[in-house]
């Protein structure tokens, strides 16, 4: 099990930073992981990796996610969860929009870039398309979050597996 994931440790993080709600937030600890069990792992490479997979679905997410959500809203069976996903999004949206007023685009970022449950590329992306905001500046605002966040989350991890490997010594 461990050379398999020796073999695919950049395939498994590039695949898990594409995972809403897990995103880099997982991925990066997972790569820390890998650093701890692999010396040969390497880090920028994997920071490299997560990017890139964490920002591949926000286009695909900014011109068709809504319309899919409004599309099957009224279906049987995916209904609810797509009148969730549409109301967490004009949820987030609507916030958003109150809170930042003209500054949406910095309000976006950092709606992005604080690693918290609920937020991340995959749901700054849906609420920047519900609030029609323009698909290059909403990608700029996401990918400056997403740096942020990858900012955020290495120092807790560098802090965290810091303080676990002075314990375990």
């Amino acid at each position: 099990m461990i050379s398999l994931l020796k073999k695919y440790g950049y395939l498994w993080i590039f695949l898990l930073s594409m995972v809403p709600l897990v995103e880099l937030r997982g991925a990066i600890p997972a790569a820390y992981i890998y650093k701890a069990n692999d010396p040969g792992f390497n880090l920028v490479l994997a920071y490299i990796i997560i990017a890139v997979g964490n920002m591949i679905p926000v286009p695909i997410i900014f011109f068709f996610a809504r319309k899919v959500l409004e599309w099957g809203a009224d279906k049987p069976v995916i209904g609810k969860f797509f009148t969730f996903c549409l109301e967490k999004g004009h949820k987030g949206g609507e916030k958003l929009k109150s809170k930042a007023g003209k500054g949406l685009f910095v309000a976006l970022m950092f709606f992005v870039g604080i690693p918290l449950p609920g937020t991340g590329a995959w749901t700054g992306t849906l609420a920047a398309s519900i609030l029609d905001m323009d698909f290059k500046s909403s990608v700029l605002a996401v990918i400056c979050g997403v740096a942020l966040a990858a900012i955020i989350v290495s120092v807790v991890c560098l802090l965290g597996f810091g303080a676990w490997l002075g314990i375990a010594g």
